[in-house]
């Protein structure tokens, strides 16, 4: 089955709650990016208590790719 680009973003990432999660996982990106500098390259950040809106550095460490898109 084909994948509804358009209908995906209509139906889920455009709702509020999805821009301010997107944000917020974008703004601990940055917060480690300047931790870490280039080393987060291929990597990504992992909020340790799963809330995608708590960004204090506590909270977030830089793991694999596999291991925080595989963590449930």
């Amino acid at each position: 089955m084909k994948r509804n680009y358009s209908k995906e973003y209509r139906e889920y990432h455009s709702k509020k709650k999805q821009i301010k999660n997107r944000s917020s996982r974008n703004k601990a990106r940055k917060i480690m990016r300047e931790v870490f500098g280039s080393k987060l390259k291929g990597k990504d950040v992992h909020h340790k208590d799963g809330n995608p809106l708590n960004n204090s550095k506590k909270n977030l460490k830089v793991t694999s790719k596999k291991y925080n898109r595989g963590k449930k």
